[in-house]
Order: structure tokens, then C-alpha cells, then sequence
């Protein structure tokens, strides 16, 4: 039997799409099917390795998850990790293959056609049922020639769309409503239903408005879906998730994460907001290091150099010093890591002009920019310590230098990596997810002085799962939405 397929389209960014598709790929997972999540066009620096060593955007990963599948390049065929305001580096199939402004993008989106439908196909034909999430408005007619991530690719696919709306903005029902007016009617036509999310109060104060929605656009109403509460103890997309900051008067230790303006896989750092016995505050430029922090870290970043200049612009790097003259630690994590050493090296120029800059000198490491890209999940130990982790590795660039001799981590296949001070107080590596490990995680409660919790953390994000959807269940027309997908047209009549 032939897999069938469903697309869920937002009318605005940040509406709940992923969210949504992770619950149904649970809850469908639970009623038997074999559920693929997939996604042609991601924008975002939140990615994870899969097993067929590439990478997609953490939101499919998250869905990988909740369908009990490996993840695979196939689920996010075109990922975008912006490096700048107006350019993206340019992932396709797990692969960079370039970077580009938006303009230049906009004239490679016909020819990424091909990969997209490749990689749904492929996803298709090893599943009951293919969950599509769209990006970004429905509604953005002005970008609709060439489109992969909308409507361009429901019209390819032929598939039927569930449009999204978000009441907890306001005005849901003009933005649903609207959505129809200003799509072209064939557009139109390929929405079948809606979804309303993150009501609060009593549904029966807007079952009106539902009524309203269905009358005028002619699409079946699927659920009114109240606020999930666990939302947040779910891995977010992109930076519009960033957490609110901690509660500044708590006497627990604070762990501060520096958020510049490219920061990268911040999500790996979600285990220790939801630890209570320290306090997790990610700060804005603009915003001073506090000075009873006990930890800073540097995170990942897309664009190391330029926000290297956005730290220094911001005077962290003198908070920097300060910090350590009290006593505090540092830690640095993958770009981050390469902001703690003398120097940057770029001579290719994959971040600018080519050339070199002085890092913060902080570990006596030097690191040269390269063309190959490690993308790998890695185990192993804290060195000369029993303390195992398990993370990945998503970087270009090699550090070396007289601190490396003393590494932070060794692999389970002997290599090393990082560096770490005499004494341990500025300490830098490649490895992301450390903090996913409850073990490795416990060990740096302990150094700050912090009661771990016990906290399970993998089995934290599967109970949320399954609470997810449970709460779809109970209040979207999941037996409806099977009803509504249909199988796609053959992958031959889709070539563009």
C-alpha cells in the first residue's frame, strides 16, 4: 500500500508548525503507522547529525524522534544556516554546497526542486504516512515563483495542506481568512482544513470564531488546541525560542550562555535550564556578564569571527577577564572554543575576506578554518577522570597549539580534543551535547557547587513527547487529518 501524505503550513512563523507535526508523528506512531516527518526548506543554525552523516535542522530531528525513526538527510533536504542579514550557507541532502544571499538563493530554488522530491519520494516509499511542515507565512505570495517550501511543493507533490494559526498573537481569525484571500485559488484549493493553536481560556468562548473560519474559506475545522504547557521542555528551532532570562534574584549558582547574534545548537544547553539547582540565563549584546555568575560559556556559532567582533563590540570580552579574576569558569563549545585562542586563521576566506584575527587568548590554541566539515556523533571521557559523555561533533576548522596538549575530552577511538587550563578554569572543545549526558552534566553541577536533580534527560523528552500527544488527541481531529491525506503523485509526474 501506497504511503500517503499531509502537509501543515503556518500563516505566520513561530505558530506551532513543528510542535505540531512532532505530537501527530508520536500520537500516529502510537496508533501503529510508520511516520516519516519532512521538511524541504529549514531555515536555521539548530542542527543535528543523522545517521547517514549529514545534517537537518533540529525541528525534523525532534520529529525523527517522535516517529521512533534514525534520522535521515532525506527528512530536511534544504537546510539554511544564515551567516549574515541578508546570506545563508546552503545545506542540501546532509551537504553544503555554497553560501548565498538572498537574492542569489531565490534563483536556485527551481533547480533545488529536484532534491526535494528526491528526498520526499525516498522518505515515501519506507512509510504509512509522510507529516510535510512548511516554512515560515503560507501567505508570502511574493516569493511564490520557484517556491520548495509551501505551496510550490504541495502543488508539486500534489498533497493536501492544514493551514496553522497562532490566537496566542492575536487576530487568528484575519490571519486564517486572509491566508485564503490573498493565495492564488489553485493555492487555495490544496488547503482541506485548520488548526488553531495555543488557546488559552474556555474553548467555548471561540467556537464562533472557529465556526467563522470554516464559513468563510469552505476548510474543515480539526481542533482548537489549548497552550501545551511542556512546550518548553522541548529542543526549539531557532533563536525566537531562546528561553526568558533566569530569575536574577536567585541565590542558586548562575550559568550564563553568551547569545550573539549567530549563535548556534543552543538547544544543547536545555538539560541545564531544567535543573533546579542552578540558575540558566542566555544574555543579549547589550547586556553585562553579572558578576556573581559562576559559569560563562561561549556557544556554538555560524559566523565565529563576526561574532567574535559582536563579543568584543558588546565588551564581554573584558567581562571575560573580570570573570576569571573572580574566580569564575569558562567554557567554550565549538565556535565558542575557537573565540577562546590566540587566533583565527580564514585563509580561504569562509567567513569574509581571508585573513586572520586575534582571539580572546584565553587558551594558548590557534585554530585555522578549513574546507572539510566534521559531522560525526562521538563518546568517550572528561580526561584524566571517569566521567563518560556522549555528543557530536558539527564544525570546520582544526585548533592546535601547547594548551591541546592537555585535551579536554579523549574519544572512545583515542583521538582527543579541547584543551582545559591548569586547574580546569577556562576550558574549550568541538563537542556539542555534552550537557545531554546526565553523568557529564551531574559532574559539572558538582564543580559549581549545584544540587544536581536527577534529572533524566532523554527520558524527560520521550515523557514530553508522549504528553504531546496525548494533548493532540484529545483535541485536534487526528482521525480526520488520515482522512484528509492522500497518496502523492508518482514521483516521475513530479519532476519539474
Amino acid at each position: 500500500m501506497a504511503a500517503r501524505a499531509i502537509m501543515f503550513q503556518g500563516t505566520g512563523s513561530d505558530v506551532g508548525k513543528s510542535l505540531i507535526v512532532a505530537g501527530l508523528a508520536r500520537a500516529l506512531t502510537l496508533r501503529g503507522l510508520k511516520v516519516a516527518p519532512f521538511k524541504p526548506q529549514n531555515m536555521s543554525n539548530n542542527a543535528a547529525v543523522t545517521a547517514d552523516g549529514g545534517e537537518i535542522g533540529r525541528a525534523q530531528a525532534l520529529q525523527a524522534r517522535a516517529a521512533r525513526r534514525p534520522m535521515t538527510v532525506h527528512m530536511n533536504p534544504v537546510l539554511l544556516k544564515p551567516q549574515s542579514e541578508v546570506g545563508s550557507q546552503v545545506v542540501v541532502q546532509g551537504r553544503v554546497i555554497g553560501n548565498a544571499k538572498a537574492s542569489a538563493y531565490q534563483a536556485m530554488k527551481p533547480q533545488l526542486m529536484t532534491a526535494v522530491l528526491d528526498s520526499f519520494h525516498r522518505l515515501a516509499a519506507d512509510a504509512d504516512i509522510v507529516l510535510v511542515e512548511g516554512a515560515g507565512s503560507a501567505s508570502e505570495i511574493n516569493l511564490r515563483t520557484g517556491d520548495i517550501a509551501n505551496m510550490g511543493f504541495a502543488q508539486a507533490a500534489q498533497i493536501p495542506v492544514v493551514l496553522i494559526g497562532d490566537i496566542d498573537r492575536g487576530g487568528v481569525i484575519a490571519s486564517l481568512v486572509g491566508t485564503k484571500a490573498v493565495l492564488s485559488p489553485d493555492d487555495a484549493a490544496q488547503i482541506a482544513g485548520f488548526l488553531v493553536n495555543k488557546f488559552r481560556g474556555d474553548p467555548a468562548l471561540f467556537a464562533t470564531g472557529m465556526n467563522e473560519i470554516a464559513t468563510r474559506t469552505g476548510w474543515a475545522s480539526l481542533g482548537l488546541i489549548p497552550h501545551f504547557r511542556g512546550a518548553s521542555r522541548l529542543p526549539a528551532e531557532d533563536a525566537l525560542g531562546l528561553p526568558p532570562q533566569a530569575d536574577q534574584q536567585s541565590r542558586r549558582p548562575k550559568v550564563v550562555v553568551l547569545a550573539y547574534p549567530r549563535i548556534s545548537n543552543f538547544d544543547e544547553f536545555d538539560p541545564l535550564r531544567l535543573e533546579a539547582g542552578i540558575g540558566l540565563q542566555f544574555l543579549r549584546p547589550g547586556t553585562p556578564i553579572p558578576g556573581d555568575a559562576a559559569l560563562v560559556i561561549l556557544p556554538g556559532s555560524k559566523a565565529t569571527i563576526a561574532d567574535l567582533a559582536a563579543l568584543r563590540e558588546t565588551g564581554w570580552d573584558i567581562d571575560l577577564t573580570a570573570h576569571l579574576r573572580r574566580g569564575g569558569r569558562v567554557l567554550g563549545i565549538c565556535g565558542g572554543y575557537q573565540m577562546l585562542g590566540r587566533t583565527i586563521n580564514d585563509p580561504a576566506g569562509h567567513e569574509g575576506a581571508p585573513g586572520s584575527v586575534a582571539g580572546l587568548g584565553l587558551l594558548d590554541v590557534e585554530t585555522t578554518l578549513t574546507d572539510d566539515k566534521a559531522l560525526r556523533e562521538v563518546d568517550g571521557t572528561l580526561t584524566n577522570e571517569d566521567v563518560p559523555f556522549r555528543g557530536y561533533e558539527m564544525h570546520i576548522g582544526r585548533t592546535d597549539g601547547p594548551a591541546a596538549r592537555s585535551p579536554f575530552l579523549v574519544f572512545s577511538d583515542g583521538r582527543r580534543d579541547g584543551a582545559v587550563t591548569a586547574g580546569g578554569q577556562v576550558a574549550g572543545c568541538y563537542v556539542h551535547g555534552l550537557f545531554t549526558d546526565d553523568r557529564l552534566r551531574a559532574q559539572w553541577l558538582r564543580r559549581l557547587n549545584a544540587t544536581a536533580s536527577g534529572l533524566s534527560y532523554e527520558s524527560d523528552v520521550e515523557r514530553t513527547l508522549d504528553a504531546l500527544a496525548a494533548h493532540l488527541e484529545r483535541h485536534v481531529d487526528v482521525t480526520g487529518i488520515l482522512a484528509l491525506a492522500r497518496e502523492p503523485a508518482p514521483r516521475a509526474a513530479t519532476a519539474p
